[in-house]
């Protein structure tokens, strides 16, 4: 995959998406996604990196327990062959909820 199709992946959920955050006082309504790239797990072979592989967060951010919507970021993740790890945190200061699937992806180019 490439950057531009991890985004596209991500803009076929149908909600609002931002890289790392939204501007602060930008953020939209409730439900929304936030994705990162927080770190590197490459591949090294000859002293290069042989793959580039990127860890990939995808943060849901909502009011309440949203169990249509994680299906619909899963059912996304599941057809595009992503395996992930999924945690559940409520953010009592913000009151919502964010839902973090963990993942990594190989990036072509």
């Amino acid at each position: 995959m490439t950057e531009k199709e991890v985004y596209k992946m991500l803009k076929t959920i149908n909600l609002p998406l931002a890289y790392d955050h939204f501007e602060e006082g930008k953020a939209p309504k409730l439900p929304y996604l936030v994705y990162r790239y927080p770190h590197t797990d490459n591949f090294a072979a000859d002293g290069k990196v042989h793959a580039r592989i990127n860890a990939l967060d995808i943060e849901l951010y909502a009011e309440s327990k949203d169990l249509t919507t994680e299906r619909k970021i899963e059912t996304v993740l599941d057809e595009c062959g992503i395996f992930y790890e999924k945690t559940e945190t409520f953010i009592t200061s913000e009151k919502m909820y964010q839902i973090t699937y963990e993942t990594e992806v190989l990036i072509n180019g």
